[in-house]
């Protein structure tokens, strides 16, 4: 196994690597080798000596690395981008449903693929749930990851709150409303203020597009059949979640949600046995669960005749 980390984070794998060793792997068992996704990951997924690639990314990365991989028909499964719809019904505890949206898209300040960055709420419910996570947003403390009072911390790079930053303009500039946050707080470092934009459009950039950031766009809805349709406009279908206390409802969205995962009541939760991965560009092939074991192994059929 060779373990390529993302450049901007190398030092947790190469932690790794060394537990690995001086939990007395075989040398060669495990290996990390750090370096840029253009050099050191395009000569990986090139090396005839690799015969399967797992990668979580981006969905550009990701095509590049599928198509590179053509040329050898080497297996490979993708973890890609996400847009995830948090679908709020009038039905359900609304408290429960700020709280659960609002650590959705804050958790990690936002930089994971599954978040729920697409806020859907039934029109009887709407400015409540909106002010709830706006109030719960502009309460987060942001700082550094190794200080305790922290709960929200910083981007990964300077590129990446840049590219937020550009999102949140962007959206604006198209019409969009910030009732939270919508920029950098005055202190050096690499954050963006938790924010949530109302009066999106659906072919606005920041509703289209994965900002991998802690930004939440919110719409309104008023019936099952249009919530579907609304939370499937998507060239994603990672996860989605549904906040309802009307089993028959949840069990109707659930089936037609695009999504590889529908958490209920709930947002982001991982359990090992449960394959995870997503639809259409947010990848191909599941992670846990028994069906990763087949992106792993080969079946070998043996004829014999005595």
């Amino acid at each position: 196994m060779v373990l390529k980390p993302a450049e901007q984070t190398p030092l947790t794998a190469l932690r790794l690597a060394e537990l690995i060793a001086e939990a007395g792997f075989p040398p060669g068992v495990v290996n990390v080798l750090t370096g840029n996704g253009e050099t050191t990951g395009a000569a990986l997924v090139a090396h005839p000596g690799v015969d399967k690639i797992a990668f979580t990314g981006s969905t550009e990365v990701g095509k590049l690395i599928n198509k590179a991989a053509t040329d050898s028909l080497k297996r490979v499964s993708l973890e890609l981008g996400g847009k995830s719809p948090v679908v709020v019904f009038p039905d359900v505890d609304v408290n429960a449903a700020i709280g659960g949206a609002a650590n959705a898209i804050f958790f990690n300040a936002g930089q994971v693929c599954a978040a729920g960055s697409r806020l859907f709420v039934h029109r009887k419910n709407f400015d409540r749930v909106v002010e709830g996570i706006s109030a719960a947003a502009a309460a987060l403390k942001l700082g550094p990851g190794l200080d305790p009072q922290t709960q929200m911390g910083p981007l990964v790079s300077r590129e990446q709150q840049e590219r937020v930053l550009g999102y949140i303009k962007a959206g604006k500039s198209e019409g969009a409303s910030v009732t939270v946050g919508g920029e950098a707080p005055l202190h050096p470092g690499f954050y963006v203020k938790p924010t949530v934009l109302v009066n999106v459009k659906p072919d606005m950039k920041i509703v289209r597009e994965e900002i991998f950031g802690p930004v939440l766009v919110a719409q309104r809805f008023d019936d099952v059949d249009e919530i579907v349709a609304m939370a499937n406009d998507t060239p994603y279908g990672l996860a989605a979640s549904v906040w309802s206390n009307d089993v028959s409802t949840v069990n109707r969205v659930v089936s037609k949600l695009k999504a590889g995962t529908v958490y209920v009541n709930c947002h982001g939760f991982v359990d090992p046995n449960m394959p995870f991965g997503g639809f259409k560009q947010s990848g191909v092939g599941r992670e846990h669960g028994r069906v990763v074991l087949d992106l792993y192994t080969e079946i070998k059929s043996v004829c014999t005749a005595y």
